[in-house]
């Protein structure tokens, strides 16, 4: 597996996910980090867009996700994320992480509740 990767860190989006129906309705920001593993020794040298995978194209579909179809578990946020990088971009393998700031817990003060995945390509199958 190529030990380089394309890193997204902080992504600040909207979404209406939660198991509670008022996180469903009212909705909540999430922040992303994404880590990408490919090669790019052929980018660096090249110094073409085409050669790599585009920055704006992850951002986009992590934004389509967030945005998308509503989702009870921080977890199943995640997997749909990495699914999605894995089957639309040619990559290797992909690090998620998912930070929901300021979780709905009763009498709580926390941060942030977060998930971090880590999903590999199949062999052989590139998008």
């Amino acid at each position: 597996m190529p030990s380089d990767q394309i890193i997204l860190k902080g992504i600040r989006l909207y979404g209406y996910h939660g198991v509670n129906p008022e996180e469903k309705q009212f909705g909540q920001p999430y922040i992303l980090d994404l880590a990408a593993d490919l090669d790019l020794t052929q980018p660096g040298i090249s110094d073409n867009l085409e050669h790599t995978v585009s920055y704006t194209r992850m951002y986009r579909i992590a934004q389509s996700v967030i945005s998308g179809e509503s989702r009870n578990l921080l977890e199943s946020l995640a997997q749909t994320l990495a699914d999605r990088l894995l089957s639309e971009l040619p990559i290797a393998a992909i690090e998620v992480t998912v930070k929901k700031p300021n979780p709905p817990i009763q009498g709580s003060s926390i941060q942030y509740a977060a998930v971090q995945i880590h999903r590999a390509a199949e062999p052989g199958i590139s998008p």
